[in-house]
């Protein structure tokens, strides 16, 4: 990372790992801890809260972003648990979020997740929506809306994708930009990212242990991006925001 951050002509340090441990034991993960790393992506929430609390008993500065699809049942254990909440991607969730806020007491950073290449099977706002989408969010959440998250099409340059969240991120004035992953982060840094999820570089290859019931690919999780923008009935939590 620091070699594409120089390449870049960016200062070190001003985008952060975030090291995707899904799917990996807490062992790999307190072995990351060990070696200073701090910030840390899951994709279910029940993967998390078995792996994650014990741990941030001993390592107060930890952070934790959910990036895979959440179900609305699942919002308010994902608004306890994590710092970082990068999938909001329709209205329903984000009624969800913010009942859940206003439950809990606490709202964690928001990113919404935009699905770039408008390809079917992924999760994430259609571009054509996209800032319909982020203006009534940040109408709703404020400042806790801090960005933009993407999975760019698996074939081809991912650099166009990546430019066009960066316009996206400026165009609302976001600071947070999650895009690149283990083969593409030094790309995405090229391009003016914020945040890499970086998993496979890191621990290797993981076990195929996702459970359909923990991985929004139910029938509430994605079906609705496109037609159900609303705004909500608003939300106010200053200074709350957590993210890493």
């Amino acid at each position: 990372m620091d070699a594409a951050l120089r390449a870049a002509g960016r200062p070190a340090g001003s985008a952060t790992l975030v090291a995707v441990s899904k799917f990996h034991p807490a062992a790999a993960v307190e072995a990351a801890v060990a070696l200073g790393q701090r910030c840390f992506g899951e994709n279910r929430v029940q993967e998390a809260a078995a792996k994650f609390p014990p741990l941030r008993d001993r390592v107060p500065d930890l952070r934790l972003h959910l990036i895979g699809a959440l179900q609305t049942n699942k919002a308010e254990d994902a608004v306890r648990l994590f710092d970082t909440i990068e999938v909001l991607d329709r209205a329903r969730l984000s009624d969800a979020i913010a009942r859940a806020a206003d439950r809990v007491g606490r709202l964690p950073a928001l990113l919404v997740q935009v699905n770039i290449g408008d390809e079917p099977q992924k999760a994430g706002i259609a571009t054509a929506e996209a800032d319909r989408f982020l203006r009534t969010q940040k109408e709703r959440f404020g400042d806790a809306l801090r960005g933009v998250m993407c999975i760019p099409p698996a074939d081809g340059d991912p650099i166009p994708f990546f430019r066009r969240m960066a316009a996206l991120a400026s165009a609302h004035g976001l600071p947070d930009l999650s895009m690149g992953m283990s083969d593409d982060f030094e790309r995405a840094i090229g391009e003016g990212a914020t945040h890499v999820r970086v998993g496979t570089a890191l621990f290797g290859a993981r076990p195929d242990t996702a459970s359909p019931s923990d991985t929004g690919t139910g029938t509430d999780a994605g079906t609705d991006a496109g037609t159900d923008i609303g705004t909500g009935a608003g939300l106010d939590h200053p200074g709350a925001v957590a993210g890493a």
